[in-house]
């Protein structure tokens, strides 16, 4: 690493000398732009300065981490002249510098006063303060909104006397008016417009097809008192055409919906396609129901493209008709994949053939048949005959784009985005050490409603069956027999195992799927949170028959000793956004699973570990951790360095640099205890008076090459309160860093949370 930083901090020390010289590009007699913000008069705090700073016409150049002016340094690195390739280069990797328009910062005042005044302030004042050092500017848009304009007296009238009986019908009553009729909420163009919407909204879901919100029109009077105001909303009457006599507003029902395939046979059953179909004929129509069966077509995997069309039969008619276009997807594919295994020194490779057949039954159901196979040339293992570690497996999964579950609602069917899965698998893994099987069946349920802010995941029926067919002598002398040398927890992990579990798990986003933020203080959090259980059913079966327990005082099925256990998992992620290139996100963790009953010890696979890409950077994958436990035998630690509790807390400043590239800073806290005090884990029982001095803390610096459709991510991470220490400068390397001790370089894709 020595070379690298030789290079790295020279390039570095460049890069921010020219960010101290940002002038080089500014021209003559301008100004170079260096902060620009919206800001209330004193004393004034309820107009929100975020909504206005959306008319901001100039930014500032980016900085990176909100603090180091390094893209218009960069730039400011290349020559005049723009025919030579490395100043172009340098040009596109940095930033130009954003030179002050005073004509178009005029204009945004007057814009941002407008919308001040469509507030209600209609005294309201834009000032602009510019602040100038030498050729550099700083402006405020300072907000002086005044007093605020009310509404004294609002009315509601509609030309259509069906349609007002209509509205009568439905309930409808304008949100400004209370049961007397008089004002109730402050002047705003915002709220009216919002009415307007929330009136078009209710009538575009009750058949007035042809209905528009210019067809809403509201008159002001501002002059009517000291700052108060009277408004009329008027609903005209409908003007079809000029030959038209027929003024009023009409009501469409649905009348025939038809499918338009390419071919004269359709590749979707007809039960299918009424199920896809939201829109119901003989209904009034609802846009609503358009988009919806529009959605659901969309996601079929059997379907390429779909079209949703509406057809007024004639003139005078009050019938729409549906026609539908489908196109069809491929329905068969296949896919080959090769990759290349580095695991401590010992190289392998993987090969996998991919089968998916996209419209099974004519359903749209997917079909999904895998075929893997792996080996890895193991060397440094001594007292064993083979060296190598060869590995097969098959899986087969079949996916329903609806529920398949019984005692559902209709109405509960239509309105969630569900599908069914059913999966099963074999893996063949065969080390030196041993040979495993692992055989695993699956039904799951997923489901989320029209925005997706919130879904769900539930598996009615999770299997796994662990089959230890050979274990060498070595391996079993060592490890697992030898009364010096026994690990409980090793032993538990190499015996025939049977799971049984079903689990729920559920996630929630603050921000719809597919929307964006308006202005750069929006901030958004996701929730999630998995309930697991295993066991409990064998149990109650298990012990109400008396079955007879086996040695070690477990019930058992066929034989194998079956898994009892309870599971539950929380997490929270929040995200600040303050620009477009700067942000923070904050995750917190917690998870906890307890074995009882038929178990005392949890199956490896439901056990946590800390450390690696997504946890505390510190530290690779399970070398931290349970508590202060301190590892001894790096063959088994795998093993042994897990636990039943998992805390995980990380901060990170996200920050875009150039190019694809963004960087990060971050700081990670967190560990893994015991329920239990296991004595192959001394220090990592969980214990209220001292886990919080056992709690690991890392620090580090990462850079994303940003793919738009994946992230790479590479983060280094740097151990800053080790809790398995023998003296202060292990216990707290930050005070006493070691680079080869204390670093850990992390390779992944996605971000960490």
């Amino acid at each position: 690493m020595k070379p690298l930083l030789r290079l790295i901090v020279p390039v570095l020390a460049t890069v921010l000398f020219a960010a101290c010289h940002t002038s080089r590009f500014v021209p003559e007699g301008s100004y170079l732009l260096t902060s620009a913000h919206v800001a209330p008069a004193s004393g004034e705090s309820h107009v929100s300065a975020e909504e206005l700073a959306a008319y901001m016409p100039q930014r500032p150049n980016s900085k990176w981490f909100s603090l180091f002016n390094v893209p218009l340094g960069i730039y400011s690195l290349s020559g005049r002249d723009s025919t030579k390739r490395f100043n172009r280069f340098l040009r596109h990797l940095g930033e130009a510098p954003v030179v002050y328009d005073r004509e178009r910062t005029l204009q945004a005042c007057r814009n941002m006063q407008l919308s001040v005044k469509a507030m209600g302030y209609l005294g309201a004042d834009v000032l602009l303060e510019e602040k100038v050092k030498k050729n550099h500017i700083g402006v405020t848009y300072r907000i002086v909104p005044g007093p605020r304009w009310h509404i004294r007296h609002f009315s509601f009238r509609v030309l259509d006397d069906s349609l007002r009986l209509r509205l009568d019908s439905l309930g409808y009553q304008p949100s400004f008016t209370s049961a007397t009729g008089t004002a109730a909420l402050p002047y705003s163009i915002k709220a009216l417009d919002a009415e307007r919407s929330r009136l078009y909204g209710l009538l575009i879901e009750n058949g007035y097809y042809k209905f528009n919100k210019d067809f809403v029109h509201f008159r002001v009077d501002t002059t009517v008192g000291q700052n108060l105001a009277d408004v009329e909303m008027m609903v005209r009457r409908a003007e079809e055409d000029s030959d038209s006599t027929d003024t009023l507003h009409r009501q469409y029902h649905i009348g025939k919906v038809s499918y338009d395939f390419p071919s004269s046979s359709p590749f979707l059953r007809p039960k299918v396609l009424d199920g896809a179909t939201a829109i119901v004929p003989g209904s009034l129509f609802r846009e609503k129901a358009m988009h919806e069966t529009y959605a659901r077509l969309s996601r079929m995997s059997a379907v390429m493209a779909a079209n949703v069309r509406v057809v007024e039969r004639e003139a005078s008619s009050d019938t729409l008709d549906v026609s539908i276009s489908l196109t069809p997807g491929k329905r068969n594919s296949f896919s080959a994949e090769l990759e290349g295994t580095n695991s401590a020194g010992d190289f392998g490779a993987a090969a996998s053939l991919t089968y998916q057949n996209r419209n099974l039954f004519r359903g749209s159901e997917l079909l999904g048949v895998k075929l893997r196979g792996a080996f890895e040339a193991i060397k440094g293992l001594s007292g064993y005959a083979d060296q190598n570690f060869i590995e097969y497996s098959i899986e087969a999964g079949l996916t329903f784009p609806d529920f398949k579950f019984p005692f559902l609602r209709p109405a509960f069917r239509r309105n969630a985005q569900a599908t069914t899965e059913v999966n099963i698998a074999f893996d063949s893994q065969d080390r030196p050490e041993f040979h495993r099987r692992v055989l695993t069946g699956r039904l799951r349920y997923r489901w989320a409603r029209r925005n997706r802010q919130l879904q769900h995941r539930f598996d009615l029926l999770d299997l796994d069956y662990v089959f230890m067919p050979w274990i060498s002598d070595t391996f079993r002398e060592k490890y697992l027999s030898d009364p010096q040398n026994r690990n409980a927890i090793l032993k538990y992990n190499y015996e025939n195992l049977f799971i049984m579990n079903w689990s729920y798990h559920f996630s929630y986003t603050s921000r719809p799927l597919g929307s964006s933020a308006s202005n750069y203080g929006t901030n958004a959090y996701v929730i999630r949170l998995g309930i697991e259980t295993a066991g409990n059913l064998l149990y109650g079966i298990t012990s109400a028959a008396n079955s007879q327990k086996n040695a070690e005082g477990k019930y058992t099925l066929f034989n194998i000793a079956y898994a009892q256990y309870a599971k539950f998992d929380f997490s929270f992620c929040k995200s600040f956004l303050f620009n477009k290139n700067n942000s923070l996100a904050l995750h917190a963790a917690f998870g906890i699973a307890a074995p009882y009953g038929n178990s005392y010890i949890l199956p490896y696979e439901k056990r946590y570990f800390s450390g690696g890409a997504n946890s505390v950077r510190g530290w690779s994958v399970r070398e931290l951790g349970p508590g202060s436990f301190q590892g001894t035998d790096g063959r088994i630690d795998f093993i042994n360095q897990t636990g039943d509790i998992k805390l995980d807390l990380n901060a990170e400043y996200r920050t875009h640099l150039f190019w694809k590239i963004d960087g990060a800073a971050f700081i990670d806290a967190g560990n893994i205890w015991t329920i239990r005090d296991y004595k192959e884990q001394p220090g990592g029982q969980f214990r209220f008076e001292e886990f919080w001095k056992q709690i690991a803390v890392s620090y580090g610096l990462g850079l994303r090459l940003n793919l738009g459709y994946f992230i790479l991510r590479f983060d280094g991470g740097m151990k800053a309160i080790h809790p398995a220490y023998t003296d202060s400068k292990t216990h707290f390397p930050i005070i006493h860093p070691k680079w080869k001790r204390d670093f850990t370089f992390h390779f992944a894709v996605g971000m960490p949370f």
